[in-house]
């Protein structure tokens, strides 16, 4: 979801912990699920639907965390589906703010907590953030700031046409809104699928080479999973009722 704080003081982003293009063998099936901002029972109705097997691919966009009141169990859930499919998990600004905070930027703490980080310290029940579990803390710092496949990429919020996406800006990744600027299409010709500007329509904004998935899920929206192969798309609330036809 896009903030309106400028991305210059939480900059830079930790860099991800290996290769943002990676070389995989074909995925059986290629997925991509949106902002989820805490949301975990409509992660959990997703995630039944799709019913992930070894082979699958599933790419997350980032904000796994704030607003919504289930941060620690999204991510714990996020940890368990490792071992279930190869999951790619992005970063996004909401995940950026809080690992900023967590790497001892206190001046950004209270600026943190109004912007959603008041509900992932509750829902952590910890006092300090210093306190995160380290295996979250790890998952978080190893999240990618783009990942890139033949067909696709995906970065959490927006990109540069006419720049190879391992030299975009990080703040136009994690932070820039397409409410402030719609790319063209990406000089690759790759289809982009992006999250951050929340669709309150609760429908992904679709512009033919590029796909935007953050359908509001902390408000009144939804939480929207991707079968890039066939198009099929998953809904579901916040309290994961999913959408009906």
């Amino acid at each position: 979801m896009g903030l309106s704080p400028s991305a210059g003081p939480w900059s830079p982003a930790p860099r991800p912990l290996h290769p943002a293009t990676m070389i995989h063998p074909a995925p059986d099936r290629l997925f991509a699920i949106g902002d989820i901002h805490g949301c975990l029972p409509a992660l959990e109705t997703l995630l039944a639907a799709i019913a992930p097997r070894a082979g699958d691919t599933i790419v997350t966009l980032g904000d796994y965390v704030d607003r919504g009141p289930k941060s620690r169990e999204v991510i714990e859930r996020l940890l368990r589906l490792q071992t279930e499919c190869r999951l790619v998990p992005l970063l996004g600004n909401h995940d950026q703010m809080m690992l900023a905070v967590h790497h001892g930027r206190e001046e950004l703490y209270s600026e943190w907590l109004l912007f959603g980080g008041t509900a992932t310290m509750a829902s952590y029940g910890i006092q300090r953030l210093e306190d995160l579990p380290a295996a979250h803390a790890a998952f978080v710092r190893g999240c990618r700031l783009f990942y890139e496949l033949p067909r696709y990429f995906f970065v959490h919020a927006s990109y540069r046409a006419d720049l190879p996406l391992d030299r975009q800006p990080t703040e136009v990744l994690l932070w820039e809104s397409l409410k402030e600027r719609q790319p063209g299409p990406h000089r690759s010709g790759k289809t982009a699928v992006v999250g951050h500007t929340a669709q309150k329509t609760g429908e992904i904004l679709d512009l033919g080479y590029l796909k935007c998935i953050d359908t509001w899920c902390y408000g009144e929206g939804w939480l929207t999973a991707l079968d890039l192969a066939s198009g099929q798309v998953w809904q579901a609330d916040k309290q994961g009722r999913p959408r009906k036809p």
